[in-house]
């Protein structure tokens, strides 16, 4: 079925599918670390193994991100989807059950881990641009990562007051009865299947498709440059609760945060899909990583209060998820769609081993210094660092792109002489 051939009412289905399960992956996920204090006292695991769970779920997620990417690539999105939302159930209902370190780590680090690489932001952008046309697709990627963000604002006071209420069993099993509604959710976007890709690629096997991306020089900036995204935003979602709790602030003041970051981050997802449209993507990443840079420094520099958390809240909420739409939309133009959900995996493996460095590197440095102070400076210089880096990035579409698209323009205009 081509694009053209679908109807209004087919595209949107396609989308909101995608945009709900991206939406209830990634707000359970983020909530996690409003789990930490009750997970420690009530299964006896220590601050630095809690981080370790969590750190494996992300270098899981990296590990596996390429090769749900291969497999959505091949088969389709929809069986990935689904066997992704059925693994997640099974890791909360493990965490449910879990009595010592190692069932933590199985539920929360592996099957999350798992889950994650077949129901986020890869396969997600992979649907949605699969669905739309080019012209539509930057901002159509932002307005789903947008509407994604909804589920931490849920899912982070949902949590939030389970675990007050009635303690961290119920919690997750309300986060258990939330993988019910991935599923439709998932059977939905996988109607993307049907759509036909554009001739980019479309001859060449995925073997060549990474050994291209691996010789691009932009490419390889990109995905280095990534890695800081997932370090900061991973320290701040499994440490910012445990950093607020030591700094006498009320516990509840962690999910407001959380909360806090899913809201700003919808308005800030559709503006980076709309900017990227209309101005450089690599100019619009590099400076985010900057600005991220920039806010932690003035939120860690002084005491935390309510409104300072809020504020930061709000100003990192706004630079959240507005990556996605810009990394997703740099491997597009450099190497077309045909393997997008591939490449978008493979750089994404970077991102996941700074997410690693994050939780387990935070974890490990508070509980040796009994302080972030480290953590938060070292998060902030190598974020300059990338920003910097990234704003320098080649851009120029691979050779074989190039080609594509000058035979196309020519075909066209013989066409038209015609």
């Amino acid at each position: 079925m081509k694009r053209t051939e679908l109807t209004r009412l087919q595209r949107g289905s396609i989308l909101v599918g995608a945009a709900v399960m991206l939406s209830l992956a990634m707000g359970m996920r983020q909530s996690l670390g409003l789990f930490q204090p009750q997970l420690i006292s009530g299964i006896g695991v220590s601050a630095a193994q809690f981080s370790l769970a969590i750190a494996i779920q992300n270098i899981v997620w990296g590990l596996t991100q390429p090769f749900a990417g291969m497999l959505a690539d091949r088969w389709g999105a929809r069986p990935v989807a689904v066997a992704g939302v059925l693994i997640y159930a099974a890791g909360i209902g493990t965490s449910i059950v879990a009595h010592s370190p190692w069932m933590l780590t199985l539920g929360v680090g592996l099957c999350i881990g798992v889950a994650l690489s077949c129901t986020a932001s890869s396969i997600v952008m992979s649907v949605t641009s699969r669905t739309v046309s080019a012209a539509q697709r930057s901002v159509a990627m932002g307005a789903v990562s947008a509407v994604g963000s909804i589920g931490l604002m849920r899912a982070a006071p949902l949590a939030q007051a389970l675990l007050s209420s009635h303690g961290v069993q119920i919690a997750l099993a309300a986060f258990l009865g939330l993988t019910l509604v991935m599923l439709p959710s998932a059977w939905l976007a996988g109607a993307s299947d049907r759509i036909e890709v554009e001739a980019h690629g479309a001859a060449q096997s995925v073997g060549a498709a990474v050994r291209e991306a691996a010789g691009h020089p932009g490419y390889i900036v990109m995905a280095v440059a990534f890695f800081v995204c997932g370090l900061q935003l991973v320290f701040l979602t499994t440490h910012l609760p445990t950093y607020l709790e030591i700094c006498g602030m009320d516990p509840s003041l962690g999910a407001k945060a959380l909360a806090t970051i899913g809201l700003f981050n919808v308005g800030g997802s559709y503006l980076f899909g709309w900017l990227g449209g209309r101005y450089s993507k690599r100019g619009l990443l590099g400076g985010i990583y900057v600005l991220r840079s920039l806010f932690i420094v003035a939120f860690f520099i002084a005491p935390p209060s309510p409104l300072s958390t809020l504020v930061f809240a709000a100003a990192m909420g706004t630079l959240w998820l507005g990556v996605v739409p810009l990394v997703s939309g740099l491997v597009v133009h450099l190497f077309g769609l045909r393997y997008m959900a591939t490449l978008s995996g493979i750089a994404f493996f970077s991102h996941q081993v700074g997410s690693f460095v994050g939780a387990y590197g935070g974890g490990l440095i508070y509980s040796a210094m009994g302080s972030y102070e480290w953590a938060w400076k070292g998060a902030v210089a190598i974020g300059i660092a990338a920003g910097l880096f990234q704003m320098t990035m080649n851009v120029r579409p691979s050779a074989r792109i190039v080609a594509e698209r000058t035979d196309a323009v020519a075909l066209t205009r013989r066409a038209t002489a015609g």
